[in-house]
């Protein structure tokens, strides 16, 4: 699946005339959320920004990360139908529900999505064994829809995606103990935002330590640590902060270097740090 997002995007190119400088889309948005709860001013601009004009709109909810897909899809929709919209369905395409075209077209035409967390990379999984998942999705922020996510529902948003894993210390920690080079485990996400690396329970959980890796590893992306009850609104180039707490945006403009017990040292790192109703450029 390495290349396989590279080679839709193309294909989608080629068909439409696009220019291969931006973005795919700038129809639809995306609600990366850095896990925890979910507070109402997250879940009604999620709605705000939906289109619910036709009275048979409808948002989805994908559970492919979680552990449990009733458990998953039961508080994926609770949110929503706390505020008011009823119209909700949850599917565990590849595992508990088969990938269907019906299930498709559904995934097509949701006004919004919601993608609940748990293991990124088991989510991912089913994209690679289905394609089709990442197709139709694609589909859906491309034709306007809003796309959402907490925790590993926003992980997998970004084309570089992090697994939480370590490949020189095996054993799990929620943060990093070390700034070493060739230790960042990563995988492919989706690649809905260009241009920036996202971690979630980014102050809760002390994620600096992860995120300055990352940026250290490739430096021509920005890192987006969003801390718990808080998420970013991603429309086109630009990200609005909405929620309780933080987002911090880390930047790379040196070219790091690495000893020779393979720690790294750089100089030109950056650090923003960000509110609810701040709005940052992400490229």
């Amino acid at each position: 699946m390495k290349y396989f997002y590279q080679s839709f995007i193309l294909l989608l190119i080629l068909l439409t005339g696009c220019d291969s400088s931006q973005p795919l889309s700038e129809k639809g948005a995306l609600m990366i959320i850095g896990g925890g709860s979910r507070p109402d001013v997250i879940i009604e601009r999620i709605l705000d920004e939906s289109d619910l004009s036709d009275p048979d709109a409808f948002g989805l909810v994908l559970t492919m990360s979680g552990f449990n897909p009733d458990t998953s899809g039961f508080y994926g929709e609770k949110p929503f139908r706390d505020n008011g919209f009823e119209n909700m369905y949850s599917f565990d395409l590849g595992r508990k529900d088969s990938v269907t075209s019906g299930a498709l077209d559904s995934v097509r035409n949701a006004a919004f999505m919601y993608i609940a967390g748990g293991d990124q990379s088991r989510f991912m999984k089913q994209v690679e064994d289905h394609p089709e998942i990442g197709e139709a999705i694609y589909e859906a922020y491309s034709s306007g829809a809003v796309i959402s996510g907490s925790s590993a529902g926003a992980a997998i948003m970004s084309r570089i995606m992090i697994t939480g894993d370590q490949a020189k210390h095996p054993e799990y920690t929620s943060t990093f103990y070390h700034l070493e080079k060739d230790n960042l485990v990563t995988n492919e996400g989706l690649g809905l935002v260009e241009g920036i690396i996202v971690d979630q329970h980014f102050v809760k959980r002390a994620r600096n330590n992860r995120l300055i890796t990352a940026v250290m590893e490739y430096p021509d992306h920005k890192g987006v640590g969003i801390d718990e009850s808080t998420a970013i609104l991603v429309r086109g180039d630009r990200a609005e902060v909405v929620g309780l707490s933080q987002v911090l945006l880390y930047g790379n403009s040196g070219e790091p270097s690495v000893t020779e017990s393979g720690l790294f040292k750089g100089e030109g790192l950056s650090l923003d740090i960000y509110t609810h109703g701040d709005s940052f450029l992400i490229r």
